[in-house]
């Protein structure tokens, strides 16, 4: 299993050395080189782009089996914090139609405004209405205990890994 994680900072390191430790591989988003160093410490594959910019991400999909939006404590300009969670996430969801994406965890906590976290819970509920990407939300407050929201990503993540499948048809004799 691939994941491909956008956002998280320390929490996003912590995540991917526990996948990395049972096997899996995790893609992990930075801005900038200045992230490259601490992403490969941990074991991850380092990718250079930005939700601000879709297009920076599309390639980062590439084998991927789960999509992580972990940003429930972004910061900064407060209309690119609302995109981010708005109409840049709903182009990302976008960009996993006829993917090997199985499924987005999104993270509905943090400090970010709760109508635009509820913004970013209708996108992925949009998502699962459209196109039928499943998806899991995030309750635990990332900026608490780390052990607890470790153990919620992992739960939704395997949750999303062992859901529901479609089974053909039997042929009629």
């Amino acid at each position: 299993m691939r994941a491909l994680i956008v956002g998280g900072g320390c929490r996003g390191l912590d995540l991917t050395r526990s996948l990395v430790a049972e096997g899996h591989a995790a893609r992990v988003v930075t801005r900038t080189e200045a992230g490259r160093a601490a992403i490969e410490e941990a074991g991850g594959e380092c990718w250079i782009g930005t939700p601000d910019i879709i297009g920076t991400l599309r390639y980062a999909l590439e084998n991927v089996t789960l999509l992580l939006w972990l940003l429930g404590t972004a910061t900064g300009d407060a209309e690119k914090v609302a995109a981010v969670h708005g109409t840049r996430l709903r182009m990302m969801l976008e960009k996993t139609t006829d993917t090997t994406v199985r499924g987005v965890l999104y993270e509905a906590a943090g400090t970010v405004a709760p109508e635009i976290l509820a913004a970013g819970v209708g996108e992925v509920e949009h998502a699962r209405r459209t196109n039928e990407i499943p998806f899991a939300l995030l309750h635990t407050d990332p900026r608490g205990d780390r052990a607890l929201w470790l153990a919620e990503v992992r739960g939704a993540m395997d949750g999303l890994l062992a859901g529901p499948r479609r089974v053909a048809d039997p042929v009629a004799p």
